[in-house]
Order: C-alpha cells, then structure tokens, then sequence
C-alpha cells in the first residue's frame, strides 16, 4: 500500500497527512479550498476528476460524521476496484450496514484521543480501536501505523465499539454538559473550577453533530441514567447530612478509580 488518499482537511485529516506523507504518497481532498494552503509533501486535490487520477490505494473518511457515508457514496465510483475504504469515525452509527452494501474492502477505525483533547506530539498514553471486521490489509496498515506513534491498539466489533464509546465519551461529555448548565461567570474561580471550565469548552468546540450521535448511541441512555441515579444518591446524603453515607460514598468513589 502506498498511495493514499484522504478526504476532509479538518483537525484529524490533517492531523492524518501530517503524519502519513513522510512514508507515503499522500493526497488530501476537501471542498473548502482554504483548507489545502499549508501541507507539506502532500498533492493537494481540488476536483473529482483529479481524485480518479490519482487512484490511491486506500481512502481515508476524515469528513465531518454528518458527512461521512455522503462522501463515502460521492467518491467510492471515482476509486479503484482494489481500492481500501476506511473511516475514522467516533461512532459508527450506520457505517456496518453502509459497509456490507457497498460490497467494498474496507476499515474502520477510531483513534480515541482526537487533537482537541490528545497531546497529538506524545500518544503513548493514548489509545485506538480498529474494528475487527475490518478487510486484513487494511487492519495490518492501521496497527503499523498506529505502532509507530506508541498508541495502545485494541480489536472490537462493532457492536463491542459502540458500547465503549457510550461508556468512555457520554459519561465525561454528559457530566461536562452539566457543569456547562449550572455555570456561573466568576471573577476568582479555583483551580479545579478552571479545568473542568477548560475541559467543557474543548467539549463544546466539537461539532453539535458529533455530540448528538454519541449521546444517541443506544448504549449511552443507560450510562446517563447511571449518572442521574448515582447523583440522586449524593443528594439525599447531602439533604440527610449523612456523614457515614458521604464517607462510604467517597470510599467507593476511591475505588472505583484505583486510588484505594
């Protein structure tokens, strides 16, 4: 595999030709011409025509969720028969259905920190998931790439995917989308007030498109639930002055997250 292709020249595909040019040959397409200025070592594409021209070998999905199987339908008639589909989607809504239609071989991939929160310069504490039923080419191509930047990779179907993501992102995005409700401006906040206000604007910077899907995920009511059940228990501790109760509840807490 050495031409390669990728569409949407947003934080990720970018981030994608950056990482990929010095290896490969890297094309980048996206409709916003803007966008191309500034790649190093990468053919910046601005037709479709030019898209069959340059024929990759595998095709990279880094548009906006919202566009995804779109895009997918526009440009796959433009590839070559031999020609890998991949997508790096956060939620995968869809695209296992859209997949087993387009009777193409494809990948589907999610690396899990994303250039707003990750430290995109050190990911050797981050981690990337590749969908299992992924063509065995294209899953050889992500875990060589994905080894050389140190991520943790793991193998999920689909279905195991969904349930990650729905635990992993609509825990911490619901809680923030919490606090971001109940803000108040202040003059002089603390520092724990300052980063959990840090961490909810990187949140809300993400597409509204993205934040619905993954709160729609239909593994995510139960874990937003979980967050309204175990909140319901800390009021009544707190309305009861329940000091044994607050203890215990903080004891679990520790726990849970391996400081105990």
């Amino acid at each position: 595999m050495n031409k390669i292709l990728i569409l949407g020249a947003g934080k990720m595909g970018s981030w994608l030709a950056e990482s990929l040019c010095l290896d490969y040959d890297v094309a980048i397409y996206d409709k916003d011409l803007k966008k191309l200025k500034y790649f190093f070592k990468t053919k910046r594409l601005v037709s479709f025509y030019e898209i069959h021209e340059f024929a990759p070998d595998l095709m990279i999905n880094a548009v906006n969720l919202e566009k995804t199987i779109e895009v997918f339908e526009q440009v796959i008639p433009l590839l070559p028969e031999d020609c890998i589909i991949a997508d790096i989607a956060s939620v995968k809504n869809g695209l296992k259905e859209f997949y087993s239609k387009a009777g193409r071989r494809f990948v589907s991939t999610h690396p899990m920190f994303g250039p707003t929160f990750g430290n995109v310069k050190d990911l050797s504490n981050e981690n990337a998931i590749i969908i299992r039923e992924s063509d065995p080419e294209g899953k050889s191509f992500f875990h060589t790439f994905y080894e050389s930047l140190n991520l943790n990779i793991f193998e999920y179907s689909f279905k195991q995917h969904d349930k990650t993501i729905a635990y992993s992102l609509s825990i911490p995005f619901s809680s923030s989308m919490v606090f971001a409700a109940c803000m108040k401006k202040l003059e002089v906040p603390g520092t724990t007030f300052k980063k959990h206000l840090d961490i909810a604007k990187g949140l809300l910077s993400e597409d509204d498109y993205l934040l619905s899907e993954i709160l729609f995920n239909p593994y995510s009511l139960e874990q937003v639930e979980n967050i309204n059940s175990r909140l319901s228990h800390l009021i009544s501790l707190i309305k009861d002055k329940n000091g044994d109760g607050i203890r215990e509840f903080l004891d679990m807490l520790r726990e849970n997250i391996g400081e105990k």
